[in-house]
């Protein structure tokens, strides 16, 4: 038997990087598995890759940032196997046009809504079934952004992954005396797809040295299999050899114009 057996998890962004890890692994270790993300293919792909290796996985896509959509999909998912034992937030997205000086207020919203409110929108319609069972796992993927800002990252990603970590000691807060347990895992650089959105993308050489996804998942599963009786609060995982990331913050900068400040009007003189 594996380590999570007969247990329910619902994974989002399961259909490439981190979230297909998880879901993948967690499969393996037993659990019947919800895939959630945008776009149904890639969560069919991993579906069959589950269902290949003899697992059970349940195809949910939808957005994240609208509440309905969010209920309906928990919904689902209750009906069809009774309740979700396992919560892992990992969708998210960031932006390319980053920086401070460009970061349009669509952007900061957008980025908001993916990686802060949809883990709340979740929450908030997975918790009741686990309060009534009085038993539940809720795993926020974070970043070490989190820890600290990145011109990297940007400053409405490491906002909102900030937030998420605020959010998950609220979690345990709220519901720790409910049996429920939360856990914020705050990944160094991973070699996923969303690195290719920044300004100027690694390297194949500064990719060989990062976190693979199925790092993360390994950490997840850690979260997941212990004991209910025990909680790990957050977990900092990054590669083992730090790649030196100051040439791409200068390419990064470099690529940012200074904006210019306009010289102050002249304040007038007061009248008599």
């Amino acid at each position: 038997m594996g380590s999570l057996e007969g247990q329910v998890a619902l994974v989002t962004g399961a259909g490439t990087g981190i979230g297909r890890a998880v879901a993948e692994l967690f499969a393996r270790e037993g659990a019947r598995v919800g895939l959630n993300g945008r776009r149904r293919e890639p969560l069919e792909e991993t579906a069959a890759a589950i269902g290949s290796a003899g697992g059970e996985a349940v195809v949910l896509p939808a957005d994240l940032t609208d509440a309905a959509a969010v209920d309906q999909l928990v919904k689902a998912l209750l009906d069809a196997w009774g309740g979700v034992d396992i919560l892992v937030n990992n969708a998210g997205l960031n932006v390319p046009e980053r920086d401070l000086n460009d970061l349009s207020v669509a952007d900061w919203r957008a980025v908001i809504d993916a990686d802060l409110t949809a883990p709340f929108l979740l929450c908030r319609a997975v918790l009741p079934a686990m309060r009534e069972r009085r038993r539940g796992t809720v795993i926020n993927i974070s970043s070490m952004a989190a820890k600290r800002a990145s011109i990297l990252s940007g400053p409405a990603y490491s906002a909102a992954k900030a937030g998420l970590n605020s959010f998950t000691d609220s979690i345990n807060l709220a519901d720790r005396a409910n049996g429920i347990r939360a856990c914020a895992i705050c990944p160094g650089e991973v070699a996923t797809p969303i690195l290719e959105l920044r300004p100027y993308p690694p390297s194949d050489e500064a990719l060989a040295t990062m976190l693979r996804p199925e790092d993360v998942a390994q950490a997840a599963l850690l979260v997941a299999a212990l004991p209910q009786r025990a909680c790990i609060d957050e977990i900092l995982i990054r590669p083992t050899v730090l790649r030196d990331v100051m040439e791409d913050r200068r390419r990064a900068q470099a690529a940012t114009p200074t904006p210019v400040l306009a010289a102050p009007s002249p304040v007038p003189s007061p009248t008599a």
